[in-house]
């Protein structure tokens, strides 16, 4: 399987690359800077976004983006590398509006909205005047399980009234935000199989009954765009809203899924390259007990492991993303766990040997490996925790060997005498 990119991927990396340290970087005091006062820049987003958009770099993430779209069709394994760039700066990708969960819900209504909701919701996302939020998990299940979610839609005449809690949901505090798409319970009476009780619908934000109860900050961190808390009181929405027929939500959950873990996980990646970059400059510059720490073995163990651990990664994800392309998101079940899982176990050991090496200063703000760590962290819970997938994979396992039993005993040596 060759991974090398084409002439038009490396041209599209170099795009990436010359706008992030041309357009961005110069701006990252100042995103920060205002960040932490509480406010979101769009007076620094909605200019590049303009710019990045008159380059042809806009909508790069959808495979099925139409010729009457705006945007530049790639499929999921040329996006891929340009996803890693825009990981080494966490606010990069809302530049080129492919950031999530803008990005998967885009997805969702490109495969799954009727026209009126395409016309409504759809288009202003891919124009990129809008932002939205996906409201999956639930603070009072173990939501792992997605069939435990307890959020209600329930028909009333011509509207849907839902009922219930969300948490966790990100970019509901982006001053942009529209709308919500909701994943809930439709059939009340359990009538439907586990797996087809479930619907989701469009609500928009400022819909009666729908209140942002709180911003939940990540081992201390606020993400800005918001991490949060949502509370449905007797939220009524038109019937229009609903996506797809009822008892599709889970099917219209995996859609969704496939490619955006494949962005998830390069950008991780794109955070533990810059990680290792910085571990590296530390190392030569920083002295200890009279020498470069560079010198030391076990910094060096430390700078190998995580290049050979980034790199194989790395391999792991664009496999899963040509498969993607070739197979499609239901066939990739496993492929999707085994990198998601990888990618956040990457990400946390990169990341803790980069603060280790920078000593102090990498617990503090001044450098992005403190939030590095915190989203990677994160990462081994958000999109399914890390044992869901493991059970994946696992399955996945047993039942490749299980369907050939018995055939691999012929590799076995056993004593005739103990036969």
């Amino acid at each position: 399987m060759d991974f090398e990119f084409s002439a038009r991927v490396n041209e599209l990396r170099r795009q990436v690359e010359d706008f992030l340290e041309d357009y961005m970087l110069p701006y990252n005091a100042e995103w920060n800077a205002e960040v932490a006062a509480g406010r979101y820049p769009l007076h620094i987003m909605e200019p590049l976004k303009q710019i990045a958009r008159a380059d042809g770099l806009w909508n790069l993430f959808l495979p099925g983006l139409r010729d009457d779209e705006p945007g530049t069709r790639l499929t999921n394994l040329e996006y891929a590398p340009l996803a890693e760039i825009m990981g080494r700066l966490p606010w990069a990708s809302e530049a080129f509006n492919c950031n999530a969960p803008d990005s998967g819900n885009i997805e969702l209504l490109h495969l799954h909205a009727n026209g009126a909701q395409k016309a409504r919701w759809l288009v202003p996302l891919l124009d990129g005047s809008v932002r939205s939020c996906f409201a999956m998990s639930e603070p009072d299940v173990a939501s792992s399980d997605a069939t435990n979610i307890r959020t209600t839609i329930r028909r009333d005449g011509d509207d849907y009234v839902i009922n219930g809690r969300k948490w966790f949901i990100t970019g509901a505090l982006h001053p942009l935000c529209r709308f919500a798409v909701v994943m809930g319970v439709s059939d009340a009476d359990e009538v439907q199989p586990r797996h087809a009780r479930h619907s989701m619908i469009i609500v928009p934000m400022d819909t009666p009954g729908l209140t942002v109860v709180r911003n939940i900050p990540i081992l201390h961190h606020y993400a800005i765009e918001g991490q949060c808390e949502l509370v449905f009181r007797d939220c009524r929405v038109p019937a229009a809203n609903l996506l797809g027929a009822e008892g599709q939500g889970f099917a219209l959950a995996q859609a969704r899924l496939g490619p955006g873990r494949v962005h998830h996980c390069m950008r991780t990646i794109g955070q533990c390259e810059l990680a290792l970059d910085l571990m590296c400059e530390r190392a030569l510059e920083r002295r200890a007990f009279g020498h470069a720490i560079c010198g030391y073995a076990n910094i060096q163990d430390w700078i190998a492991q995580s290049r050979v651990e980034i790199d194989m990664a790395r391999l792991l994800v664009l496999r899963a993303a040509a498969r993607l392309d070739a197979q499609g998101n239901k066939a990739c079940k496993v492929d999707v766990s085994a990198i998601k899982l990888v990618a956040a176990q990457l990400q946390t050991r990169v990341l803790d040997r980069a603060i280790q090496v920078f000593g102090a200063m990498g617990l503090t703000s001044d450098t992005p490996l403190a939030y590095f760590y915190t989203w990677g962290r994160a990462l081994h819970l958000f999109d399914g925790p890390d044992e869901v997938h493991l059970r994946t994979v696992a399955r996945a396992e047993l039942d490749r060997v299980g369907d050939t039993l018995g055939r691999n005993t012929r590799y076995f040596t056993i004593p005739e005498t103990l036969r």
